[in-house]
């Protein structure tokens, strides 16, 4: 193969602006060949150097006395006892999701679960956090059936339950819709697996399927705006094969308990170039490869097209070469390819051989060490006003607003895309999907797990630093309402253009309000995903700072849902109510305005009330708890009648406008049952704690009675609630 001439037309092809070019000059005192210019676009670029984030992520809270490993290896790790540790991460695949949606969404949950079972965990379960352009896009229904048909074709396939997620549509992903794949896995504390290579002279070995030319330049991709030719970017999107990934699973796992692995790599994003440097760089080595080694699936494949391919299914490991015919065996026997590509040196230098020639030869440990960092400007969100809602009036009755809400796209039933998941698979799901948050059981219990994803982007658009608390707060909240102790945290921080001072500033707000509430709550990040430049010809996203959370719970039977139990309950409000309309639904989808700032978060009534939930949860006391938070009080009292099919009669509301008592999202609060019998109790135990705690009505009947309000069918507001998407997906909408 003839390299093409190094022009700066070339070099912004990769990615890379004229002063990185400089660096890249200065770095290795010559022009790189053609090879070397894609290693420094793949190591380079925005999805795996982080050189616009990394500045403001070293604030974030990171440690624990639970937390084994955090940020920087494939996945993070925290110990829940008995020896056991559970390992999970969350990354994004928003870009290849929009250009080919069903292998986007397939390769984003087989990349995650390769980084969970890199670490030598057992993958238990997935999660998913969508986001989607307006309804009545054009666009949006082929993407929605495309991401969901690939989520639910890979792990179907692969043999992991999708316990969870969440999914959202706004005008503002039109052009760029959001992916964001989590995996959670179960290891021995002492069998952890990392990224280190150790030793000179041990064996780098290539495991799983053949390298193609698919994947090309995909997180150099993932690392660009959008403009309109984006169905051109079709190449580099990947192409997954499940099965292929759970040959993988249980060759590598097979292998790890030999004692044969010194150090292990998936071949993510960047494929060969990335984990290759990886291994070396962290453990102070040179790498030498060998690219005539390398199983290719198409023939005639150029050094270049190898080291940048990201073809799936694929592992890279260091290797103890006494036992390197044991483990060519093991993958033998799994039908894998197994082949020695590369050797560790004490050069410091990342060599690439090819037909005879060298390809590259470039320092290895600059190449992540000595990538850009920018402190890019910024400026803060401008603060929203406070809506007062006493100014806000009713448009429609209470009844309407609340039938109505709850056949709107963001809060329907998302039954459609969950039942598409096999989320039983394994046979340790204890709660299905659709709840507050997922719950497994671990081995043969009674430890459980649970799992949560939330964000609400319009607080995050109104105000970075509150929408950054809150989305660790309801997650914390998520986790608690079904009796689970919240214990880390991995997140997915999906933003627009970092290189716009606005798009920057919201990142920097979100950050620092994620820090904030992680240390409040004793909520470390343990792991995450940054995806910026989430933008089409010049729009971006919402600012949407996913965050997934991790709970324990010590007994499985001593949790509960959200699902009204039986008739003749109290049920109470647990926090304080002042009515917050600000960036709520009921202001959005009722009223027509998307407007004001979004409500405060209070760390500390959030841990007070949540401690004092979580409590009443362990002692029996509560038969079912929810969270409030998106469309409020109102909605949560539906979603928990609607799940039991029984109604409630409220009696008694919190002074201030009914609509805005009703449908405003007032942070820190829980709706939650007890037997008139407990009542008392909890009501007592509410003053002395000093937690906000109102006895506002009874469980019942089939109907559901707001004061003032005819009586609302629960029946109907389940065929409305559960019909929208199911319509919408038909075409009937």
């Amino acid at each position: 193969m003839i390299e093409p001439e190094i022009t700066p037309a070339l070099i912004a092809e990769h990615g890379l602006k004229p002063d990185e070019y400089q660096r890249i000059l200065k770095l290795i005192g010559r022009v790189p060949s053609f090879t070397e210019l894609g290693i420094f676009s793949a190591m380079w670029n925005e999805h795996c150097s982080y050189k616009s984030s990394r500045l403001h992520l070293r604030g974030l809270p990171t440690k624990a006395p639970w937390v084994i490993q955090g940020p920087g290896e494939n996945a993070g790790v925290i110990d829940i006892g008995d020896g056991q540790a559970c390992i999970f991460k969350m990354e994004s695949h928003n870009h290849p999701s929009f250009i080919e949606p069903y292998q986007g969404a397939t390769t984003g949950v087989g990349g995650i679960l390769r980084d969970v079972f890199t670490m030598g965990a057992r993958p238990v379960a997935c999660l998913n956090a969508l986001r989607f352009g307006a309804p009545d896009h054009p666009k949006t229904r082929h993407l929605v059936s495309g991401v969901v048909a690939g989520i639910g074709g890979y792990g179907n396939s692969f043999g992991v339950p999708t316990v969870g997620g969440s999914v959202g549509f706004h005008t503002r992903y039109d052009g760029n819709i959001l992916v964001n794949a989590m995996a959670v896995g179960l290891a021995k504390t002492d069998e952890i697996f990392y990224a280190t290579a150790t030793g000179v002279g041990n064996p780098i070995v290539y495991l799983g399927s053949k390298t193609g030319r698919d994947g090309i330049h995909g997180a150099t991709m993932a690392s660009a705006s959008f403009e309109a030719n984006a169905e051109e970017k079709r190449p580099t999107v990947q192409v997954g094969d499940p099965f292929a990934e759970k040959l993988l699973l249980e060759a590598c796992l097979e292998l790890m308990q030999t004692g044969a692995v010194i150090a292990i790599q998936d071949m993510g994003a960047a494929g060969l170039t990335s984990s290759a440097v990886e291994m070396g760089a962290k453990g102070n080595l040179g790498i030498e490869l060998n690219l005539d080694a390398v199983p290719c699936r198409e023939t005639g494949m150029s050094a270049y097209e190898m080291m940048l391919s990201e073809s799936q299914e694929r592992m890279l490991m260091v290797l103890d070469p006494a036992k390197e015919k044991m483990a060519e065996a093991i993958f033998v026997k799994w039908g894998l390819d197994f082949a020695i590509v590369g050797v560790t040196t004490d050069t410091l230098r990342f060599v690439v051989k090819h037909g005879g020639e060298v390809k590259a030869d470039l320092p290895i440990k600059e190449l992540g060490d000595e990538a850009p960092l920018y402190d890019r400007p910024w400026v803060p969100t401008p603060p929203q006003p406070v809506i007062d809602a006493a100014s806000i009036a009713a448009p429609v009755s209470n009844a309407n607003a609340l039938a109505t809400l709850l056949a709107t796209p963001d809060l329907c039933s998302k039954r459609w895309v969950w039942e598409q998941y096999d989320h039983l698979i394994l046979g340790n799901s204890v709660q299905q999907p659709g709840g507050d948050a997922a719950l497994i059981r671990v081995d043969d219990g009674p430890k459980g797990l649970a799992f949560t994803t939330d964000v609400t982007p319009r607080y995050c658009e109104a105000d970075p630093v509150e929408g950054g608390r809150q989305a660790v707060a309801e997650a914390w909240r998520n986790l608690t309402a079904i009796g689970a102790t919240p214990l880390a945290v991995t997140d997915n921080l999906n933003f627009g253009n970092p290189e716009k001072p606005e798009a920057m500033g919201q990142l920097v707000g979100c950050i620092a309000g994620i820090g904030q509430a992680c240390l409040a709550l004793d909520f470390p990040i343990v792991s995450g995903n940054v995806s910026l430049y989430n933008e089409t010809e010049g729009r971006g996203i919402l600012p949407t700072p996913t965050i997934g959370g991790v709970g324990l719970v010590k007994d499985i039977t001593k949790t509960v849902n959200l699902s009204f139990k039986r008739e003749g309950e109290a049920i109470l409000l647990i926090g304080e109510t002042l009515g917050w309309l600000g960036q709520s639904l009921y202001l959005r989808d009722i009223c027509g305005r998307e407007a004001g700032a979004p409500p405060k978060v209070d760390l500390a009534l959030e841990r007070r009330n949540g401690d004092f939930i979580r409590a009443l949860i362990q002692s029996g006391q509560a038969s079912a708890v929810h969270d409030l938070s998106d469309g409020g009080l109102a909605i949560a009292l539906a979603e928990m009648a609607m799940a039991g099919q029984i109604g409630a009669r409220i009696n008694a509301l919190p002074p201030g406008p009914a609509h805005a008592i009703l449908f405003g999202e007032d942070q820190a609060r829980y709706l939650m049952t007890c037997t008139t019998t407990d009542l008392a109790a909890v009501m007592a135990s509410a003053t002395a704690q000093n937690v906000a705690c109102l006895h506002i009505g009874t469980t019942g009947g089939t109907a559901i009675t707001l004061p003032g309000e005819t009586p609302v069918e629960v029946a109907a507001l389940s065929a409305a609630h559960e019909n929208y998407l199911p319509d919408y997906m038909n075409g009937e909408l």
